[in-house]
């Protein structure tokens, strides 16, 4: 590569960080890191009627929970600042009074009231080739009146000039030879009349500033594509121009259009990377992260949606991802998301953690659900034991709430068909010598009391699981008992003989 990588994720601060913004976020750092290159956060938030207080440090939240953390950002500059477009406002308007010296932009003066009457006039109307020439621009008004207008501060936007019957080409390193007619392209606005740029303008004015070498952003940007190659033609910029990139998009699972924060709401799965909620209505969306998503789970997810390294490997690292991450394996068709297979993956992921490395997420889990654990070195010795029966981070609670206070209730109907005063006497017996110092000689002594007293062991593991957990789950059970102690194990089984003969 010629020029030094710099990419750039460039959301807006509007609410909640859609997953297929943390993919576009994701390939942009594995890109840079391939590349020993520069990752870039750029705040776009010149659309200030939608601007939402809170939604950047949001943003910043998200990415860190993720470790795709970037190398300059606004809170943590570089020497292209600054990195939030609403404090680079002076720089646009040069470049968009410059486009009109050119002769690639001009002054359009008409107010929303005139553009609706067009619009009832004009069914699908559009600000371009076929109708500029009737409208109150610089094109039609004379320069004496376009003065007059600009003297007396009159509302007006700039708007680009698009050529009449031209082909714009492309070469993007995902869809190869990309390739639009002019003819069905409109005269977007550049800058608007508040003085902010929209994005068409800002977008290639801070590309070109930040020296960005490649730009990954989403395929429903392709149409906006030939606005963008224009601009850097027109602006004299062509040579820097970044290579494109643009990226599949994540479909619902039905494979049929762009997943939606309504598919989550309706099927019971989020869309966001972490929890977000509407200062304005107080709504929450839930998260990945708040579900009980891993990072390390959710970033693999994420990157194998529409890329993958042309092997069977489903399970990556992130510096695995770092190192064998290519533009050459991103897929140009959609990729359908599959909550089950999300879950698969954090399944998988938790099963290889650590305990040291689960704790804190689970102690926080537990402490939902109003358990205060106390000895960390407990708190691993069961997670070790149960994390394979873990898919979510919220199933620890389910898995382990037994372990730090007795079941308040049983699976009766799973034990009271079968149960008999001599079972209840095996139990009593059972209690009164408990040997808990290892699980195998307690299970030895379990069997052989069980058989010297006439039953099948079989018979009794059942209830005694309940006894101890509540239901039927949980590990071994003599691990169970090991961990559980002596006392506290012969204090369960005497309160559940209590319960089953009632």
């Amino acid at each position: 590569m010629d020029k030094k990588v710099r990419v750039r994720f460039a959301p807006s601060p509007t609410g909640g960080l859609h997953l297929g913004g943390v993919r576009t976020a994701l390939f942009n750092y594995l890109f840079a890191k391939k590349n020993n290159g520069t990752f870039v956060l750029r705040i776009e938030d010149t659309d200030q009627n939608r601007f939402v207080e809170g939604a950047e440090e949001y943003i910043v939240d998200c990415l860190n929970w993720c470790g795709i953390t970037p190398d300059e950002s606004p809170n943590n500059p570089g020497n292209y600042g600054p990195y939030r477009q609403s404090e680079r406002k002076p720089s646009y308007r040069k470049f968009a009074e410059q486009l009109i010296t050119d002769g690639y932009a001009y002054y359009a003066f008409d107010t929303p009231e005139e553009l609706d009457v067009k619009r009832k006039e004009i069914s699908n109307f559009q600000y371009g080739q076929a109708t500029r020439m009737q409208m109150r621009n610089s094109l039609t008004l004379t320069i004496s009146e376009v003065e007059d207008l600009l003297s007396a501060n009159t509302p007006h936007v700039i708007r680009i000039k698009i050529p009449e019957n031209e082909v714009v080409h492309f070469n993007d390193l995902i869809r190869g030879d990309v390739s639009f007619e002019t003819a069905q392209v409109d005269d977007k606005v550049l800058l608007k009349a508040d003085g902010m740029p929209t994005y068409h303008l800002a977008v290639v004015v801070d590309d070109k500033a930040m020296e960005i070498s490649h730009a990954f952003r989403g395929e429903e940007w392709l149409p906006s594509a030939p606005i963008h190659i224009l601009l850097w033609k027109y602006l004299g910029w062509e040579s820097d121009m970044p290579q494109w990139a643009h990226l599949p998009l994540i479909l619902k699972p039905d494979g049929h259009g762009k997943l939606s924060k309504r598919d989550g709401d309706r099927l019971g799965f989020p869309v966001y990377a972490m929890n977000w909620t509407d200062p304005k209505t107080g709504d929450m969306t839930k998260g990945f992260k708040e579900m009980g998503f891993l990072p390390e789970a959710f970033i693999n997810m994420l990157a194998l949606l529409g890329w993958n390294d042309g092997t069977d490997q489903e399970l990556f690292a992130l510096a695995e991802l770092e190192e064998k991450f290519s533009i050459e394996r991103i897929s140009k068709a959609g990729a359908k998301f599959d909550f089950e297979k999300a879950k698969w993956y954090n399944h998988e992921w938790i099963k290889v953690q650590s305990a040291e490395r689960l704790a804190p997420s689970v102690k926080q889990e537990l402490k939902f659900a109003g358990v205060d654990v106390k000895n960390d070195s407990f708190l691993f010795t069961i997670i070790d034991l149960i994390k394979d029966r873990c898919t979510l981070l919220p199933d620890f609670v389910a898995q382990s709430g037994y372990f730090f206070r007795a079941p308040a209730e049983y699976d009766t109907a799973s034990v009271k068909p079968k149960w008999t005063p001599e079972k209840a006497e095996f139990f009593k017996a059972y209690a009164e010598n408990i040997n808990l110092t290892d699980a195998s000689i307690a299970e030895t002594a379990f069997k052989a009391l069980a058989e010297e007293k006439g039953f099948k062991p079989g018979e009794l593991m059942l209830p005694f699981r309940i006894m101890l957990v509540g239901g039927k789950f949980g590990p071994g059970v003599f691990d169970i008992a090991i961990l559980l102690g002596a006392k506290e194990t012969k204090s369960r089984i005497e309160k559940a003989i209590a319960v089953f003969n009632s």
